[in-house]
């Protein structure tokens, strides 16, 4: 795209291993020399770095809008370059039909919802760390992945295929596009398990139980039943929101505490740190490190002429290390309050799913440091995500601890 009459132009690329190996100092170097700048990375896009620019953007949707359309190519719409994946409501939607679907959406991820959750979490996280625990030694990522398995089972789907929904999400959002992992995830797995989702919706229609599906088939929309496009949209996200974003941030708050054994023994110590460290941790690692919206007409913005149909590029991580707003903002105070972080989006788009993700990441966490109190990572052997654009976190955490007794005896692993 001409970048003529773009100000100012950067060198930049969310997307590139120069910016995955340290995208703190990536956006570090925007935030403070631009703040708002044009890239030419993937046929053009703004960048908006700090909390400023980011609140207003993610406050107008007027303006700024996250409903998918034909700029930037086809896909999903909130990321950049755009995934190939099935519409979601209601993420890719505007107000006032966003609206309509939050309302649905909205009950089952609302606090009263996730207290009725909290022995499905409590229990899968048991047995997960049951599968390891007498071993003394195994990768934490098998424990992290509580929140795939919670998911899928919380909306009713079969248990049988957790894996391979938490394998397919995290290439689309965190593998390298062309790798053989990443089109094996959109060319073989999405298609099966897009079948199987489809299969599920139809048997919750004929006959409903107690699953988040069931209640999704009966919900209705302009005064008529949800059809199977929105059913199969509004699980979609469902399920890629639930699968990602958890275990990215536990993944990087569990390397980091065993970094600082003194702070994680004060969070053994006393538990009551426990909520207030969670929100500095989503603030540091904002584990959805940016998302995407779309101009929709030709507008001033922080002194920048954009234009209609221009991708921009909102960092709800840049704007957690704001120095304006965040004291110290590159460090770490599990005492930190109140505290204002972005990482679960600002406007009507905010994170629907936030107070599950809340809890999960606390009982992973907290179960962890209970049974496994001693962990060491060899931190030789970690491994990041090959791609830091959208979701950041650690894919392989080697670790070992002393060994210690189950709690369940009628847990399957599956």
């Amino acid at each position: 795209m001409d970048s003529r009459n773009r100000c100012p132009v950067i060198n930049f690329d969310h997307n590139s291993q120069e910016h995955s190996a340290d995208p703190v100092a990536s956006y570090r170097k925007v935030r403070q020399n631009e703040r708002v700048a044009w890239t030419e990375a993937h046929g053009g896009y703004w960048v908006l770095s700090d909390y400023d620019s980011v609140f207003e953007a993610a406050r107008d949707d007027e303006t700024f809008s996250s409903a998918r359309n034909e700029y930037g190519g086809e896909g999903l719409s909130v990321v950049i370059p755009k995934t190939p994946m099935h519409f979601h409501i209601p993420i890719e939607l505007d107000p006032p039909e966003f609206r309509k679907y939050r309302k649905i959406v909205n009950p089952i991820t609302a606090p009263a919802a996730v207290e009725r959750m909290k022995a499905l979490v409590d229990r899968h996280t048991a047995g997960f760390i049951d599968s390891v625990i007498e071993d003394g030694q195994c990768d934490l990522t098998s424990v992290i992945a509580v929140p795939s398995i919670v998911t899928v089972d919380w909306l009713g789907l079969d248990l049988a295929d957790w894996k391979r929904y938490s394998h397919a999400h995290h290439q689309a959002l965190a593998g390298i596009p062309g790798s053989d992992d990443y089109r094996h995830a959109m060319e073989v797995d999405f298609p099966y398990l897009g079948d199987r989702m489809r299969e599920t919706i139809r048997a919750r229609r004929e006959n409903p139980t107690d699953d988040i599906i069931s209640y999704l088939v009966q919900q209705e929309v302009d005064g008529r039943p949800l059809n199977d496009f929105e059913m199969y949209s509004i699980v979609d996200l469902l399920l890629a929101g639930g699968v990602g974003t958890t275990a990215s941030l536990v993944s990087q708050a569990l390397v980091w505490l065993a970094e600082h054994p003194a702070v994680r023994q004060r969070l053994i110590d006393d538990p009551s740190l426990m909520d207030h460290a969670v929100e500095e941790f989503l603030r540091y690692f904002s584990p959805t490190q940016a998302l995407a919206r779309t101009v929709t007409k030709d507008t001033d913005f922080q002194s920048c002429p954009m234009k209609k149909g221009d991708r921009v590029l909102l960092s709800w991580s840049s704007a957690n290390r704001d120095e304006k707003l965040f004291e110290n903002p590159d460090e770490i105070d599990i005492e930190r309050w109140p505290n204002r972080h972005t990482a679960f989006g600002i406007g009507v788009h905010r994170c629907a799913g936030s107070h599950l993700g809340r809890y999960m990441s606390k009982t992973l966490i907290s179960q962890i440091l209970e049974r496994m109190p001693d962990y060491e990572v060899d931190f030789s052997a970690l491994e990041r995500y090959p791609h830091q654009g959208t979701n950041m976190g650690w894919q392989r955490i080697p670790a070992t601890y002393t060994p210690g007794p189950r709690v369940l005896s009628d847990y399957t692993l599956y």
